[in-house]
């Protein structure tokens, strides 16, 4: 085959990786911060957060937002305590990291290999390692003295004290701290206080370090407070913050209190209608974990303050996420998470640090398994185990990155698969459900019986069965497509040019692509064959990145790239 004729297909077939450059370090997350300072990572968790509720946190806008990234399509695989803590601690699935629940015999504390985990790799690398709060579910039961595997300096609250923001227990390096009722103990400004106190301290270590708050609130927790709703557990808000938000409304989507949900599952079906009193629970619950959330929010401002007193702060990575969702009456359902509806499964996810571009906001797909290869990345760590997501740094840096992918949602009761569109899920008993969320964003028509998307269910099906079995970089696989190039030869260099086209087996799915050269509009192809042609004379001479953004008609996006080197003169 003649040189002016030849296809060179780049390298972005199955795993949908877009060009070295803007990824910026392999799918694993292997590679070390560019940065000739290690960075530290704080990641600041919170318990049943939904995103509705950040409203409330200024100080988590001005101080993590307004200065880094925000992703608004962030999504937990399942949607319950200790697993997603488990997913965070190993970039796994839950069939990968095998912790199914809370509790043993399938979940909790001990059900997870805790020797190989991301405060065992960061130790590995160097880090001084920090965890303040909540850990895994029933941690610390059968020794509550107990420090997990990893951890250079820890501050963990042992069951069963874990869910009482007033009268309990913080295991102090080995040491069982009590504490009281009065107002000086409650739990977030306490472990605020520590945290504030463990950055002071890591000012004289030479170490970069790694550290989890994991706060309850806004969980519902001990004690009960006169206002609480007879039937239904709160959380309890500190002193100063009590009644800040007795007079805010309960969000009423459409979906609350879901009046026809004969194409729900059972489980659905079966929920009565909520009356007057349980509305009016509900309201005082939801009022009342805003209010445990303002005392968060105070903790993020002097944590970021702190970091900025020591001269941390511009060598720092701060995570902002929670390990669930929770309802508030939507679909029925009073309270609780772990279905796999909207409110349950989309979660805050917000971040700053080196690199990373401010007041920014992503629409990309990213899961909760994205977080341990994104510290992995940023601290040069080496995992012990083979993860199932990728790191959010390149996401968060370049806007026109997406995967492709798919994220798996898994319980021991149902598997769905997530696409930026459609939800498909199969439950256990047999049930099955199907929305176009394009169409309906509150999930209230399952077109799982309507034959006109029988096609579209099949096509997700067979998504769901590889993805429930994935481990890897299968987990991360997005369509099958390839950018192809060609250099075409005319006369000189300057009168040449480079042709992209793109292929692969998905290539019938695609409905258009938009080329980029060096992040500007080149073309819109809305038809096959999708290519591109660019002049050798406008790419620049040491190379320019030539991008194309594909939209699938399942909705899936890929971005496939490559460098086009151009003349020089």
């Amino acid at each position: 085959m003649a040189a002016s004729t030849r296809w060179i297909v780049l390298a972005a077939l199955a795993a949908g990786l877009t060009a070295v450059a803007a990824l910026g370090g392999s799918a694993e997350g292997k590679s070390k911060s560019s940065s000739a300072v290690r960075p530290n990572v704080v990641v600041l968790m919170t318990d049943d957060q939904t995103v509705e509720s950040l409203r409330v946190m200024p100080n988590v806008k001005s101080l993590i937002a307004d200065q880094g990234v925000t992703f608004d399509n962030s999504f937990v695989s399942y949607s319950l305590c200790c697993p997603s803590r488990s997913t965070f601690l190993t970039g796994q699935y839950a069939h990968n990291h095998g912790v199914w629940g809370n509790a043993a015999p399938s979940g909790g504390y001990y059900k997870l290999d805790s020797t190989n985990t991301l405060p065992v790799w960061l130790q590995r690398a160097g880090y001084q390692t920090i965890h303040l709060g909540k850990y895994l579910n029933q941690y610390g039961t059968r020794n509550p003295r107990e420090i997990p595997p990893g951890w250079g300096q820890w501050y963990g609250t042992p069951d069963p004290s874990t869910y009482r923001y007033l009268d309990y227990t913080i295991n102090e390096n080995g040491n069982l701290v009590q504490f009281g009722t009065a107002a000086g103990d409650y739990k977030t400004d306490v472990e605020s206080r520590l945290a504030v106190d463990l950055i002071a301290r890591q000012a004289t270590d030479p170490r970069p370090f790694f550290m989890w708050v994991a706060f309850v609130a806004p969980h519902s927790g001990a004690p009960r407070d006169a206002d609480d709703p007879t039937g239904l557990a709160t959380p309890s808000p500190a002193p100063r913050d009590k009644d800040h938000f007795a007079n805010e409304p309960l969000p009423m989507p459409p979906s609350f209190n879901e009046a026809d949900v004969s194409d729900k599952p059972a489980a659905i079906r079966n929920k009565a209608l909520l009356g007057p009193g349980k509305i009016r629970a509900i309201r005082e619950n939801y009022q009342q974990r805003l209010e445990s959330l303002l005392a968060v929010d105070d903790a993020v401002g002097q944590i970021v303050n702190e970091l900025a007193r020591t001269g941390k702060l511009n060598d720092t990575y701060i995570i902002f996420t929670s390990d669930n969702g929770f309802f508030h009456g939507e679909h029925r359902v009073q309270a609780g998470k772990v279905l796999l509806y909207e409110p349950s499964v989309r979660v805050p996810l917000l971040m700053r640090g080196p690199g990373i571009p401010a007041g920014r906001h992503r629409s990309q797909f990213v899961a909760n398994t994205d977080l341990a290869p994104t510290i992995v990345q940023a601290t040069g760590a080496q995992p012990g185990r083979v993860m199932d997501g990728r790191s959010l740094i390149p996401f968060a840096k370049d806007r026109l990155l997406q995967s492709g992918r798919d994220i798996l949602l898994e319980t021991p009761t149902y598997a769905a698969v997530r696409s930026p569109n459609w939800l498909y899920a199969e439950h256990v008993t047999g049930e099955k459900e199907l929305y176009n969320l394009a169409r309906d964003r509150d999930e209230l028509n399952s077109l799982q019986t309507n034959p006109n998307y029988d096609r579209m269910e099949a096509n997700l099906a067979a998504r769901l069965a590889r993805l429930r079995q994935c481990k890897g970089a299968v987990c991360r696989r997005g369509p099958q497509l390839s950018l192809g190039a060609r250099v075409q030869r005319r006369g000189t260099c300057r009168s040449s040019s480079v042709a992209a086209r793109v292929g692969g087996p998905s290539l019938r799915r695609v409905s258009n692509t938009v080329f980029y050269l060096d992040r500007h509009l080149l073309k819109r192809d809305r038809r096959a064959p999708f290519t591109a042609f660019v002049p050798k004379r406008f790419a620049k001479p040491g190379g320019s990145l030539l991008e194309a953004l594909i939209t699938l008609t399942d909705s899936r996006r890929q971005t496939l790239g490559r460098h086009i080197v151009g003349c020089r003169f």
